[in-house]
């Protein structure tokens, strides 16, 4: 049966009811449920499988939704999992240098040779494609080196050098936390959005500023932080506003605009509230159409576009229990079109996952194997594509056994 009584998910519910002062049916209570339901999650005979229900036990019960999920996982035999975490130390120090530098602390100097800023926006680039590429090995490996040789052009660039420089340090900053998000190292992700918004501010270009808030609103979301995650959307799409309404406003200006109402759709989403949610989908929607079929933005790393609307929809779905609106919201889109490996695995766990609800039991299996298929790693160590492999293989799926276990054996929930 996948994963020990003392690992899953339900035993860390325990843990945190117990530490909490609480009993079966006060917690239960607290979150609309019934006491045998807790029982049953405590006892890992049902799964948690979203990150509504997750972010509501960790509120009531005081603790952090990464501890809840078991986060980081360390894949011993999954090709690059090691080796991602390996570079984290290194990042760290690079962006801990990062920070001094902006914040002007004195007495810092170069720790290595210059490096010209044509070869630093190669090596940029090179990180933006492995991270839509889900290739979250890759980037962990072309990170800390970057970040250093930044550091050293920060401290020796003046002029429009210097200003390259904090442009490249702000994108990489936000690869670095998506990188760090998806590891599950949710505070130093959180550092990380802190750097690239120093940069940020020093550059002082308001769409760079809203850029960096759409990643703020990542690094809130991985920590349940919703309402922050809104506020924080809120003051971005304010700032905005004035460029989205000039008479020919600008088509990053709208794609920003509808990549941060995504990012409030999930949270709202994942708070239970639905109708706020698909309000938010909605209005990314329009923001979509407007910028036509065509239209994804990878500068932004955002790649927000009509197909994006349709991964966040399909998340949306699952956390308010509407999968089948999720699956339908966006019409005549196909997410295999997206520009973007990490949208398209993005979309196919939270797919699988509607599939799961919709009792469309070995459809959900096909899809998940699909995008493992796509992005090993990147899947395996998904907290809910790993709760729903758990729960797939509790269930039963007579007819996708194989690959059913294939992916037990790679997600290493077996011990």
């Amino acid at each position: 049966m996948p994963e020990d009584m003392d690992t899953h998910i339900g035993a860390r519910v325990k843990v945190a009811r117990n530490a909490k002062g609480l009993t079966q049916p006060e917690l239960a209570g607290l979150l609309g449920r019934s006491e045998s339901w807790l029982g049953n999650i405590e006892s890992g005979r049902v799964r948690l499988d979203r990150y509504s229900l997750i972010t509501a036990i960790a509120d009531q019960c005081d603790v952090d939704v990464v501890w809840l999920l078991g986060q980081p996982y360390r894949l011993q035999h999954n090709g690059g999992g090691n080796l991602a975490h390996s570079y984290i130390y290194a990042l760290r120090t690079g962006m801990r240098r990062s920070g001094l530098i902006l914040s002007g602390h004195p007495e810092l100097g170069p720790q290595g040779t210059p490096v010209p800023l044509e070869q630093l926006q190669t090596r940029s680039r090179k990180a933006n494609t492995a991270r839509q590429n889900a290739d979250l090995p890759k980037v962990a490996m072309l990170l800390p080196s970057m970040v250093e040789d930044l550091n050293t052009a920060l401290l020796v660039s003046e002029g429009q050098d210097k200003e390259e420089a904090l442009r490249l340090l702000v994108d990489a900053a936000r690869t670095s936390r998506m990188l760090l998000n998806q590891l599950g190292y949710p505070d130093f992700a959180w550092f990380s959005a802190e750097v690239a918004a120093n940069a940020a501010t020093q550059l002082d270009d308001p769409m760079v500023k809203a850029e960096v808030a759409w990643d703020r609103c990542g690094a809130l979301l991985h920590q349940a932080s919703l309402s922050e995650t809104v506020a924080v959307a809120e003051a971005a799409l304010r700032d905005l506003e004035p460029l989205a309404t000039a008479p020919r406003p600008a088509s990053e200006v709208l794609s920003l605009r509808g990549a941060l109402h995504l990012r409030c759709a999930i949270a709202h989403a994942r708070g239970s509230r639905g109708a706020d949610a698909w309000s938010r989908v909605d209005a990314a929607l329009e923001d979509a159409d407007r910028l036509g079929s065509e239209w994804y933005d990878l500068d932004a790393h955002t790649v927000f576009g009509r197909g994006t609307v349709a991964v966040h929809a399909a998340e949306v779905g699952v956390e308010i229990n509407e999968p089948d609106a999720g699956l339908s919201k966006v019409p005549d889109v196909s997410v295999d079109e997206v520009p973007s490996k990490e949208r398209q695995v993005h979309y196919q766990i939270d797919k699988a996952r509607a599939l799961r609800r919709m009792n469309r039991l070995p459809s959900a299996v096909t899809t998940l194997k699909q995008a493992a298929s796509q992005a090993p790693y990147y899947t395996h160590s998904d907290p809910m594509a790993r709760a729903l492999v758990t729960d797939l293989a509790q269930v039963g799926v007579p007819s996708q056994q194989g690959a059913l276990s294939s992916l037990v054996r790679s997600m290493e929930l077996v011990r």
